[in-house]
């Protein structure tokens, strides 16, 4: 079968406006690239933020879409160790220098020079995507469906990413029951921790879902937990929930902000922070935390609640995520291939 010579892909044109349905020509891999024919894309709160202008200087137009999960369609001069058909995953952090000082040292989550998929290249909300080859990861060990995968190179890489960050903490707080906290909350539970969920308040939905994975309470985000917590991780991208999740948390104790965007902290008292209280952002991933994170995945029986939605949905998806309507998270698959996709 001959390959498209072109693709249907949903595009921002201008932030704050919808995203517009376009056939475009189906892009080509470069030396060191990977095509990859997309058949999930989970939808972020990232996308959002491109979306909304609050992440300065996207590529314009741009495709978002960052929890990509395809097969390889296509290698580029002088990519090996990727094959032909291998269902991979795309990740948000799509591009590095590889010579600055935090790229030698294995921080090339904060390479000054990084690019990102769906911002500054384009993403999954489309037929196919290019990917620089050093930034596919192959999901040949999880049992997911593509669907059910998707939301593991987003929510569930950053989470792992601040999860490692909060520590051996024991009882944990998670401020924002999503996508990312349904992962991470799994991911604590079987590690032994016991998981404190803060939803919107009054979301009685999110709260049920959180006791259903193995929380030990769930309340609103404006209530105090029944127990001091060892650390708390922020998905929330509300600033006004730090101040709480500080006095939550014990002397010691951390508290981990996990998005990429926040609005501003409310002033708080220093005694708020005092007593060796840790407070700390978590930036992008690094290749390592895919590594260690897909492999943990496929040890433990993590399940991701999904809804798959049609590509040309992407506007009624996203709508829904700002709406809090989502319990988990939505996934598009393209229409050309939506039909092989289960949850």
């Amino acid at each position: 079968m001959i390959a498209p010579i072109d693709m249907q892909a949903m595009v921002l044109e201008t932030p704050g406006a919808a995203l517009v349905q376009r056939r475009l020509p189906r892009p080509r891999a470069g030396a060191g690239e990977v095509l990859v024919a997309v058949h999930a894309c989970g939808v972020c709160r990232t996308d959002l933020h491109i979306l909304d202008g609050e992440l300065a200087h996207p590529k314009r137009p741009i495709v978002p879409g960052h929890e990509i999960v395809g097969v390889v369609a296509g290698l580029g001069e002088g990519v090996d160790g990727l094959a032909l058909g291998e269902r991979v995953g795309i990740p948000w952090l799509g591009w590095t220098c590889g010579q600055c000082r935090y790229c030698r040292a294995g921080e090339e989550n904060l390479c000054p020079e990084a690019r990102f998929t769906g911002y500054q290249i384009d993403g999954g909300y489309a037929e196919y995507a290019v990917v620089d080859a050093r930034y596919c990861l192959p999901l040949g060990a999880t049992a997911l469906s593509d669907a059910e995968a998707a939301p593991l190179l987003c929510a569930g890489l950053i989470g792992y990413r601040c999860l490692v960050k909060a520590g051996d903490a024991g009882r944990l707080g998670l401020y924002g029951f999503g996508a990312a906290a349904h992962i991470v909350a799994q991911v604590a539970r079987w590690q032994g921790r016991e998981v404190f969920a803060f939803t919107r308040p009054g979301d009685a939905a999110a709260q049920a879902f959180a006791r259903d994975l193995g929380a030990a309470w769930a309340g609103g985000s404006d209530e105090r937990p029944p127990e001091e917590l060892d650390a708390a991780i922020l998905f929330a991208p509300q600033g006004g929930l730090v101040p709480l999740a500080l006095k939550a948390v014990r002397p010691g104790g951390t508290v981990v902000c996990g998005g990429i965007h926040m609005s501003d902290i409310p002033s708080f008292p220093y005694e708020s922070l005092w007593r060796e209280k840790h407070l700390l952002s978590v930036a992008n991933l690094t290749r390592r935390d895919g590594v260690e994170f897909l492999a943990l995945a496929a040890r433990m029986p993590l399940a991701t609640r999904v809804e798959i939605l049609p590509l040309s949905a992407a506007n009624e998806a996203l709508r829904r995520l700002r709406a809090g309507e989502l319990v988990g998270a939505a996934v598009l698959a393209p229409s050309t291939i939506e039909g092989t996709i289960h949850s």
